[in-house]
């Protein structure tokens, strides 16, 4: 079986985070939007069809049968069970929206059918930490199927069922709380938690990241892997290879990968007034409602911001951007932007590109030409947004 998940409209509203991957490589949850289909199908080639400048890095793979799955749709086992009903030539369709077909071309000849399965469809950045909490629990039962947890450390306290707390070869928990009576806990390879941690579920730890010693989760939060976290997270999904390793508080946040938070900074979730917050919406260049009192941090791939940093109730910060200095930056930071509340001006591209080179370099991985066409058309992408900058 060969499976393409497809970027549709959706992507739009997803942006910044969709600037540089596809919507299917967007955590939530504990796994991928990919990662999750293909527990599902687990025989099945996955990939993406995306915007083209992406598709060096996430190739397409075609043949003369494919199943075109939307990838904003998230995966459920009525959905799978729909999928694995369609003959050659249908599609399932909702409104004026296709959820899956069942062809050679995405946009063959076809004939459809209404979907009959209630599903979620992602096109609003919110939704991430929003639907974080129950997307991880079901995760949580993919991941965990017919696999055994390694032993817990004595030193380990676990309120709750012990079954709900997974550790894969290598992880490992020492002189911490565990409290898995609000939501499952699971370690991937090689990940540690520190020292005098208090972790409430859900809670996700990927490859090879840390807690570090003293911090505070309290649930409904994802760290991918690589990364190093510490201080206070609540409702906070980390993309990957993100450090944000010292003391602050971050809240309904989502942050992408390659960025580092600098120490005691912090971001507000919860407006002075208690109103509705509105988050920066690169569709329509203008702020919009997002129907919630509660929404912190959004971080494109590759940003950076200095100690003490303080980001204001629904802040939008763009790939690539460097922020610092005292007081509140805007809630909109235009991507590849240097500077803070006291101004801004263009992080330029060759200087961007030394610091990226730097920190792929500590991960043992190259900052090679595909990373630089990318960051490249983001940069002549969002101009406008820098105007005022030059």
């Amino acid at each position: 079986m060969n499976i393409i998940l497809f970027d549709d409209s959706s992507r739009g509203q997803l942006l910044p985070l969709t600037f540089t991957r596809p919507v299917a490589a967007i955590r939530i949850g504990m796994l991928t939007i990919l990662e999750k289909w293909q527990y599902y199908f687990p025989n099945a080639t996955l990939s993406v069809a995306t915007e083209a400048y992406l598709q060096e890095k996430y190739p397409q793979v075609q043949a003369t049968q494919n199943i075109w799955i939307n990838a904003s749709v998230l995966p459920n086992a009525d959905f799978v069970s729909a999928i694995q009903s369609l003959t050659f030539s249908e599609a399932i369709v909702d409104g004026d929206t296709t959820l899956v077909s069942f062809s050679e071309g995405m946009n063959s000849a076809l004939s459809t059918k209404p979907c009959s399965f209630e599903y979620d469809y992602l096109d609003a950045l919110p939704q991430i930490f929003s639907w974080n909490d129950k997307e991880s629990r079901k995760d949580f039962t993919l991941l965990t199927a017919g696999k055994k947890s390694i032993t817990t450390s004595t030193t380990t306290t676990i309120i709750g069922d012990p079954s709900q707390l997974f550790l894969e070869e290598g992880a490992q928990i020492q002189a911490s709380i565990i409290n898995v009576s609000t939501g499952p806990v699971y370690l991937a390879k090689d990940a540690e938690i520190m020292e005098g941690s208090m972790i409430r579920g859900p809670f996700y730890l990927g490859e090879h990241s840390q807690t570090k010693m003293g911090t505070k989760i309290y649930g409904a939060t994802t760290i991918g892997p690589h990364s190093k976290v510490g201080g206070e997270l609540n409702n906070v999904v980390v993309f990957g290879y993100t450090n944000k390793a010292h003391d602050g508080f971050l809240g309904n946040a989502v942050i992408g990968e390659w960025c580092n938070i600098g120490a005691d900074s912090n971001n507000s979730n919860l407006k002075n007034n208690y109103a509705e917050v509105k988050l920066w919406n690169y569709q329509t260049n203008n702020f919009k409602r997002t129907g919630l009192q509660f929404c912190g941090l959004i971080m494109g791939d590759h940003a950076k911001c200095g100690i003490n940093t303080m980001f204001n109730t629904g802040t939008v910060v763009g790939v690539g951007s460097n922020v610092f200095g005292s007081g509140f930056p805007r809630n909109f930071i235009a991507d590849f932007s240097w500077g803070g509340a006291q101004g801004m001006e263009v992080f330029a591209m060759n200087k961007m590109f030394e610091v990226a080179s730097k920190v792929y370099e500590r991960r043992g991985i190259e900052f090679n030409d595909t990373e630089k066409n990318i960051l490249n058309t983001i940069f002549e992408q969002t101009k406008e947004y820098r105007k005022s900058y030059e």
